[in-house]
């Protein structure tokens, strides 16, 4: 039974290594869905509109590297199989969100952001340490992060040049895929964070904001 488990773990680490590489990797294939952009006519906008729409969809593709490592964290370290499930098939449902990101900054002629594999450690170790305090704990810090996400994309929504139809068509979409996240993980026994928890987070996610928007 012990060599089971041992494999079982050995398999785990595997399985996050490989995602890891391809959550880093350039070129990200959507997991099911077609971007939100395609379709939308590419707008004129000037040098300076154009690379503040990239530099938010840098944040952007950031934000779903983070949420790719966050919920991988939480399906190693996840005491019941079917919250195990949950997080791994949220994090399916997030790569085409990744996708889409990487996809709309290289089509605004610019890159993802250089600090990708530092947020996607942190993140990692992050969602690693709130599976392993409880289910209820890991599936609450997942509201509260997508809750913040929700936020930001609201701003993004209200930032971007208007003629973008392109990018805004993405972030549309992925608000209404984050809220249902948030809800999902409340309905299936998350606990709601304190206000001055997720305040912390919030001083966290504007410092990825303004590091990943420039790098």
């Amino acid at each position: 039974m012990s060599s089971l488990r041992r494999h079982s773990l050995v398999d785990q680490l595997i399985g996050q290594a490989d995602r890891a590489l391809r959550t880093l990797s350039p070129d990200t294939q959507a997991h099911s869905r077609p971007s939100p952009a395609t379709g939308q006519d590419e707008a004129e906008m000037s040098d300076s509109e154009r690379k503040h729409a990239a530099g938010l969809m840098r944040v952007n593709h950031t934000g779903e590297v983070m949420a790719q490592a966050l919920y991988q964290g939480q399906a190693l370290t996840a005491k019941l199989p079917a919250v195990r499930e949950e997080m791994e098939h949220a994090a399916d449902e997030e790569i085409d969100h990744l996708a889409w990101c990487e996809e709309r900054t290289r089509q605004l002629g610019s890159h993802t952001s250089l600090l990708n594999p530092m947020w996607y450690g942190l993140s990692f170790s992050m969602g690693a340490t709130a599976g392993l305090i409880s289910d209820k704990v890991s599936l609450g810090f997942v509201s509260a992060i997508e809750d913040q996400v929700c936020a930001h994309l609201e701003e993004h929504l209200e930032v971007l040049p208007e003629q973008d139809s392109k990018s805004r068509a993405i972030v549309e979409q992925m608000l209404e895929d984050e809220a249902k996240h948030s809800h999902a993980a409340l309905e299936a026994g998350g606990i709601r964070f304190p206000g001055p928890i997720k305040h912390a987070m919030s001083l966290m996610s504007k410092a990825m904001t303004k590091t990943s928007y420039r790098i």
